[in-house]
């Protein structure tokens, strides 16, 4: 399958899930309100770091950057790896690198994300950050001038977690380089001290 086909299988799955999604919110789960806007926001920025960035900025945090820091779960299964080469359209020879991490502020855990992405289109020193530092992602290849396709937006009610976005990210070219599976804590709630840790 090539990468356009690809995109037009998740492009059409997301349009059906996101049509469950409206529907599925007639009683109204906690942080109803909130969670909409926070939704609307990141459908409508390419960099979901830049939304929670001005989220943490709202809660007092200004001056202090979002960060990624590594999360402890063990590695992705190898049904989530063959999901992410399909989603990009990887060939099986080719290397996907993949990053788990929680975007913190002020110690606050706001999202939980797994990245899969294509090193060979990023540059060496976006490689290198990401590797070894605790930028997060969109930062790191903010040069790309990337722009993010939203594949599936779900609402959750489950503990501790009120939001699951999937989405591509693809370069300036529209070649895309990132399959993202982002999940978003009850701290992106005010006042947000549930997810400390």
């Amino acid at each position: 399958m090539t990468w356009r086909r690809g995109v037009l299988l998740f492009a059409l799955l997301a349009g059906a899930s996101l049509a469950r999604a409206q529907v599925a919110v007639a009683p109204r789960p906690r942080g109803g309100d909130e969670v909409e806007r926070l939704n609307a926001q990141l459908l409508s920025h390419d960099s979901a770091t830049a939304v929670l960035q001005a989220l943490c900025d709202r809660r007092g945090g200004r001056g202090e950057r979002i960060r990624a820091r590594r999360a402890p779960e063990p590695s992705a299964t190898p049904s989530e790896d063959a999901a992410a080469r399909v989603a990009l359209g990887v060939p099986p020879d080719e290397p996907l690198a993949h990053r788990r991490v929680e975007l913190t502020c002020r110690g606050l855990v706001l999202s939980r994300a797994d990245n899969w992405y294509r090193p060979g289109r990023l540059t060496p020193e976006m490689n290198r950050r990401l590797e070894t530092t605790d930028t997060p992602f969109g930062v790191a290849a903010a040069a790309l001038k990337f722009h993010r396709l939203t594949l599936s937006a779900e609402r959750l009610d489950l503990p501790g977690v009120v939001l699951r976005h999937r989405a591509l990210l693809l370069d300036g070219a529209g070649q895309p380089f990132s399959y993202l599976v982002e999940t978003y804590t009850d701290a992106v709630l005010s006042p947000g001290p549930r997810a400390r840790r």
